[in-house]
């Protein structure tokens, strides 16, 4: 027996209005598990952009004074190099400063606007031999002429990472739950669908419908309210993601650097959608399987 299109868009459409209310249940729960996930992806994402500066096992960071002389930043240097405790110098020129400064306030056009490389300060990013030797080598240049600030990585980054993972693996547990309950919701959607024509089902079966004939307007049903429920979510992630970018405002901020690009919204969008759309079929695919000879 052939399959129509015609015949798949009216059979998912009758059987989306019989089941209104189970079907309005499954997408609810489909949005508000898939907004949690894309919530974690983006705070995943935040997370990498808050600690750029960090990479490479860097400790600590001296920030220069903006004007600094060579004498005193060379001085700096030699005495950096020349210590038993450091295993790395890496200095970082106002050119190369300013880079990272773009990528790490993408989201803020009117701050960078207002920021040039020359506003920005040299640093030298230092790798210790061991960690215990961060204080040490850091305390030697806390007051030392030219030397704006020295930052200590390893606790910015630890207090950081230590918060957001918490924060994701419960997201995530969250998540998996609404994850589960939004495939249980759509396969009893799909099951009642299927009892409540399973004389007509009978039928088809007797005058010679293949298993895929009857399944595939099923799981067209599944994916229909898997969509809808990604596409919900998607459009609340971008809009709390835009309310916290105007809320954090610009400026040096750890709201600032946590909050994503709106690039990486798109690509966790694309992602919501498309297991939104993987959980309606495979959820309807399972609930066909168990009215079927297969």
């Amino acid at each position: 027996m052939a399959l129509s299109f015609d015949y798949v868009v009216r059979e998912t459409a009758t059987n989306l209005r019989r089941n209104l209310l189970m079907t309005s249940a499954a997408v609810l729960t489909v949005a508000v598990s898939l907004s949690l996930v894309g919530a974690v992806l983006l705070l995943k994402q935040g997370v990498s952009k808050a600690s750029l500066q960090w990479k490479g096992d860097v400790e600590l960071s001296i920030f220069m004074k903006v004007g600094v002389s060579p004498t005193q930043s060379q001085a700096i240097e030699r005495e950096l190099s020349q210590m038993p405790q450091v295993k790395k110098v890496i200095y970082i020129d106002q050119q190369e400063a300013f880079a990272e400064f773009k990528r790490m306030f993408e989201n803020s056009p009117d701050f960078l606007e207002s920021v040039e490389a020359k506003d920005l300060p040299t640093s030298y990013r230092v790798v210790p031999k061991q960690a215990e030797f961060v204080d040490v080598v850091g305390r030697r240049f806390e007051n030392r002429a030219g030397v704006q600030d020295v930052v200590f990585a390893r606790e910015a980054v630890e207090t950081l990472l230590r918060v957001t993972n918490a924060l994701q693996i419960g997201i995530v547990i969250v998540a998996a739950v609404l994850l589960l309950s939004a495939v249980l919701l759509i396969l009893n959607t799909i099951q009642m669908a299927i009892y409540n024509r399973r004389r007509e089902v009978a039928v088809m079966k007797l005058v010679g419908a293949t298993n895929w004939f009857i399944r595939i307007p099923f799981m067209l049903e599944g994916t229909v309210q898997g969509l809808v429920g990604a596409g919900a979510a998607f459009g609340v992630v971008a809009l709390v993601r835009n309310l916290l970018a105007g809320a954090v405002g610009s400026g040096d901020t750890l709201g600032n650097r946590l909050l994503p690009p709106s690039g990486d919204v798109l690509g966790t969008g694309l992602f919501v959608l498309f297991a939104g759309a993987a959980i309606g079929a495979l959820g309807s695919a399972f609930a066909v399987r168990r009215f079927l000879d297969v």
